[in-house]
């Protein structure tokens, strides 16, 4: 259900350690300025990432406290500016034209929050092995592993769009050799999963530095060393090849908590348009959108990329990016306000 989140999943702490600091709640962001808004950077307007205090025997813990004051401040500040610096973009936010499906920013939205995140999360891991959050539980990681898996029967056209294929068998031969790219991929636990799945060209990116060093560490003491690990931003990529599969756990729903997140998220769409091939399939798992916000962002997506007027029913076909394939039917499902519905949704597109 959207803009439900869930909490992370920790491995267990040594006895005796405190525990991590719960994430404030979100900070929002007003709207400033007239009708078109462009997109600020984050260097105006993010949080310090020097911001530390030594709190714990076992290492040294973000001060919370003192970043959730500092992106208030940080944010309210840049909210009531209008000169907010441009972007190289051919999107803007544009406060008239909100989307309902919108959600508040917040810090969870800015780079520096997670490169002290996961600067806390390294040096956990340098002084006591400690892993770090598993993003939506290590329940569904392993089942958007095995679920990518089933899709490779999509992309080899064995099988039809539209049914749950997640127990399908699959002949490892298939896509053993498929590129795989992670975005934003954090501590990279999800690579790992696909590895066990029998993946082996596995590439994880993200634009924290102590995130990709994280995910380094954990993969050489795990035994997958043979997985690729770069700085790279999604959404200013650097990356020159193409990927059969694309997964994002979580990424999306970051972006879109960036003051600037809607545009941002268009951005998002055209970078993966580009790095995934004409065939190829996008993985989107999010807490904060449903199946449905996210089959309308593709549609906006494309008729901003092609123009409305050429986005009708007789063309639709032509001008179509992504194609809705799948979605994964086995979460759990709760009832609220008299509608069903999953903490947690994975959808597939395919690239046209």
């Amino acid at each position: 259900m959207a803009g439900i989140r869930l909490t992370p999943e920790e491995p267990e702490m040594p006895v005796g350690t405190p525990p991590r600091p719960q994430l404030p709640p979100f900070v929002a962001a007003a709207g400033g300025g007239g009708g078109g808004l462009e997109m600020a950077s984050d260097d105006e307007r993010s949080i310090a990432a020097d911001s530390w205090s030594v709190r714990s025997e076992y290492g040294s813990t973000l001060d919370d406290d003192q970043r959730y004051a500092d992106a208030a401040e940080v944010l309210a500040a840049s909210a009531s500016s209008a000169n907010f610096p441009s972007a190289a973009s051919d999107y803007c936010s544009d406060k008239d034209d909100q989307d309902p499906g919108d959600v508040e920013g917040s810090m969870l939205g800015l780079q520096s929050y997670w490169d002290a995140s996961y600067l806390e999360d390294l040096a956990n891991f340098q002084e006591h092995g400690h892993t770090g959050e598993i993003w939506f539980g290590a329940d569904v990681m392993d089942t958007v592993a095995v679920w990518t898996k089933s899709l490779c029967n999509i992309i080899e056209g064995k099988i039809p769009s539209g049914q749950d294929n997640i127990k399908s068998e699959v002949n490892e031969n298939l896509f053993s050799n498929y590129p795989v790219l992670d975005v934003g991929t954090g501590n990279g636990l999800l690579l790992q999963a696909l590895a066990k799945q029998g993946f082996t060209d596995l590439t994880g990116t993200d634009y924290s530095k102590g995130a990709v060093e994280l995910a380094r560490n954990l993969a050489a003491r795990d035994g997958f060393s043979s997985i690729n690990f770069l700085v790279d931003d999604v959404l200013e990529t650097k990356l020159d090849r193409k990927f059969k599969i694309i997964t994002d756990k979580g990424t999306l729903d970051a972006i879109g908590l960036h003051p600037d997140g809607r545009a941002k998220r268009m951005v998002y769409w055209e970078s993966v348009s580009n790095l995934v091939e004409p065939g190829g399939i996008v993985v989107i798992t999010s807490c904060n959108h449903t199946k449905d916000e996210l089959l309308h962002e593709v549609e906006d997506f494309t008729k901003r990329k092609f123009g409305k007027e050429n986005v009708d029913e007789g063309a639709r076909d032509a001008s179509e990016i992504f194609r809705y394939i799948d979605h994964v039917r086995t979460y759990p499902t709760i009832m609220f306000g008299g509608i069903e519905g999953s903490q947690v949704c994975t959808v597939a597109f395919q690239r046209v």
